[in-house]
């Protein structure tokens, strides 16, 4: 007879609820923690993390990149700097895929990268040594402000998705919510050049019609959020096609935009590199 164990919880949904800070959350009862953890996969995910649970940086993406056969479509990898001390920013629609394949192209091309991310990376602790932590929904501790100082002011390449959460339906279509400021902020003040990235798709219409009921509803937890390993799941085989376009140029940030106009400005540069959307904007 053979024993199966099971795998270790990297990720452990029934303790984050219990350790969290929300009321809203701590009040399921216990037969809707457990569909919660089948709906995320949380097993499958588990059991994948310990499997790669000695892999790290390049090692890691590659072998994610196989466990769940993603091929890439890409264009413009040619737009890629030969000096990677650059911000590598992206719009966000799927969650997670995108943010391996952005940070898999970064560090094969140099060798190593910072991701700003927030605390949700804590559960996959191949990650833990590239991630510069951020609360993009509130004031960041002074340890997070004096790490991220430290990687902004360092040569090493920083990947940054600046909506700071996943696309959703904003203003009738699918997009980012509005750009944070403070990567043209960083861009200037450490001359920083921005590569864009763009990519195609979008997540399930459960992901989607979860957001919108739940916003209707006036439900301020992302509930939506734990449906992202699913939408990993949902994937596997897929084709994800993205396209880098050419580094901007941090000089291009003057006064005639304030920062909060100009992250605007890159944000709707990046959605105009879709063929489907036209040309780019000019910088």
């Amino acid at each position: 007879m053979t024993f199966n164990p099971l795998p270790m919880k990297h990720i452990d949904l029934a303790t984050s609820i219990k350790e969290s800070d929300s009321e809203f959350l701590k009040k399921f009862p216990h037969f809707i923690v457990r569909w919660l953890e089948k709906l995320i996969k949380q097993d499958e995910l588990n059991i994948i993390l310990e499997k790669y649970k000695d892999c790290e940086g390049a090692d890691f993406h590659q072998s994610i990149m196989k466990e769940f056969r993603f091929s890439l479509d890409v264009e413009g990898l040619e737009n890629l700097p030969e000096n990677g001390r650059c911000f590598f920013l992206a719009n966000h629609p799927f969650g997670i895929i995108d943010g391996l394949i952005l940070t898999k192209t970064v560090i094969e091309k140099y060798g190593t990268f910072k991701a700003i991310g927030n605390e949700s990376f804590r559960f996959v602790p191949n990650l833990r040594p590239y991630i510069a932590l951020v609360n993009p929904y509130g004031m960041s501790s002074k340890s997070y402000v004096t790490e991220l100082e430290k990687v902004y002011r360092s040569d090493v390449a920083i990947t940054h998705f600046p909506a700071g959460e996943v696309s959703r339906r904003y203003n009738g279509k699918l997009q980012d919510r509005v750009w944070q400021k403070s990567f043209i902020t960083r861009a200037v003040s450490c001359q920083r050049d921005i590569v864009p990235f763009y990519f195609h798709g979008r997540n399930s219409r459960l992901f989607i019609g979860i957001n919108l009921v739940r916003r209707a509803l006036g439900i301020k937890v992302n509930i939506e959020l734990a449906l992202l390993p699913r939408e990993l799941f949902l994937k596997r085989n897929k084709t994800i096609k993205f396209k880098i376009g050419k580094p901007i140029p941090w000089q291009r940030f003057d006064t005639s935009k304030t920062h909060v106009q100009w992250a605007q400005h890159v944000k709707e540069h990046v959605y105009n590199m879709s063929s489907e959307n036209g040309s780019t904007l000019e910088f």
